[in-house]
Formats: structure tokens, C-alpha cells, sequence
């Protein structure tokens, strides 16, 4: 099947887009943080963004909790 890997699952694509400055910057900021190239970087946020509205969409809450212990709701917009 065209477009598939063996595992039956998509194979990889090419995009191109065109990112706003924040998104350029926080690019930036992750591959110097982590180590990671902008290919890697991006790819997990797509998968953590797709994670958290799968989640979202059920219900769930995604809440950030600081070293002190405070909780802080996220709201994605």
C-alpha cells in the first residue's frame, strides 16, 4: 500500500510552513535547551499538542503544578 510502512502506519511526510516569530523563537529556545534538532522538537510538540487535545476533548483538565506545589489550569486556545 502507497504511503504506508509495513507496520501499516503513515510513512514520513515532508511540510513546509511558515511560522510566526513566538513559534520561531520557541523553536530556538527548545533546541538549545534540549539538544534536540528543529525536526525532533517539532515533531514531539505536534504529538504532545495531539495528545493534550485528545484529552481535552474527553474532559480532562491539563494542569501544571510548580515545585512549591501550586496548580495552575492551562487553557489552550
Amino acid at each position: 500500500m502507497a504511503g504506508t510502512t509495513r507496520a501499516n502506519s503513515p510513512a514520513n511526510e515532508r511540510y513546509s510552513v511558515t511560522l510566526v516569530p513566538p513559534s520561531v523563537a520557541a523553536i530556538s529556545q527548545l533546541t538549545e535547551l534540549t539538544g534536540l534538532s528543529k525536526t525532533d522538537v517539532i515533531n514531539r510538540a505536534v504529538q504532545v499538542y495531539a495528545f493534550i487535545e485528545e484529552r481535552m476533548r474527553e474532559g480532562s483538565d491539563v494542569l501544571l503544578r510548580s515545585p512549591d506545589g501550586e496548580t495552575e489550569r492551562v487553557h489552550i486556545v
